[in-house]
């Protein structure tokens, strides 16, 4: 069972890393040119649909399930607003880091909830794995531009994504040996994210994503939901 848990949190974080990768050769290996921009610009929104669809379809519904409406309104606040002290923190400083924030509020609750329900149904966590690696590829993609343009160099931005990639399996082995017996803790988690993903998608992702003159990264974020819509799907 130890050996599935650790196969399956390992492919949902090693996209993080390989993300990371495709955004360091498409950044230096590609020329500068408007195409480039509208893919930039594309893939941006593809991962906000795709986080947005993780908050729609996974993160509010599983935590729906077991904790009453005023811990729901209480965690889902909580998230909001620490997240706004977090990014107006960060603004300040001038670094560009909500994709990056975006992706882990995304990345950990999903990895608790693997875990978590490894034990009960290991297909569902085996599809779930699936689903968060996907996520992730396109995230990271993203972030990485975003750390880079803050002042870090590739190198430590690699290191940093490598480092990040083995948050899903640290993740995953807390919600199996610490969380499968505490639905409501995992519950306000997932809510608490779900607050804090929002806020930060309609506060520096999608306006970042905006390119003048161009139709292409708002049906990216389209596309990016409906890989959300399957995933849950065959989940």
């Amino acid at each position: 069972m130890l050996t599935l848990i650790l196969l399956y949190a390992g492919f949902a974080g090693i996209t993080v890393f390989l993300g990371g990768i495709l955004a360091n050769y498409f950044e230096h290996h590609i020329e500068e040119s408007p195409v480039k921009y509208e893919i930039t610009h594309t893939l941006m929104a593809f991962g906000a649909g795709i986080i947005l669809s993780a908050v729609a379809l996974v993160l509010v519904p599983k935590g729906l399930e077991n904790i009453d409406l005023v811990s729901v309104c209480i965690s889902f606040l909580l998230g909001a607003v620490t997240f706004f002290y977090i990014d107006r923190y960060l603004a300040l400083k001038g670094d560009k880091m909500a994709t990056l924030l975006a992706m882990l509020m995304d990345f950990i609750p999903e990895s608790i909830v693997l875990g978590a329900v490894f034990s009960m149904d290991p297909s569902t966590s085996k599809l779930l794995a699936i689903f968060i690696g996907l996520q992730n590829l396109p995230e990271a993609f993203n972030s990485f531009r975003d750390l880079v343009l803050s002042g870090f160099s590739v190198k430590k931005t690699l290191l940093i994504f490598f480092a990040l990639s083995f948050l899903g399996i640290i993740s995953a082995l807390i919600g199996h040996y610490y969380l499968s017996d505490f639905p409501d803790v995992t519950a306000k988690l997932m809510m608490f994210a779900s607050g804090g993903i929002l806020y930060l998608i309609f506060q520096d992702i999608v306006p970042e994503s905006e390119l003048k003159g161009s139709w292409t990264p708002s049906l990216g974020a389209t596309l990016g939901f409906l890989v959300g819509i399957i995933g849950e799907k065959i989940v």
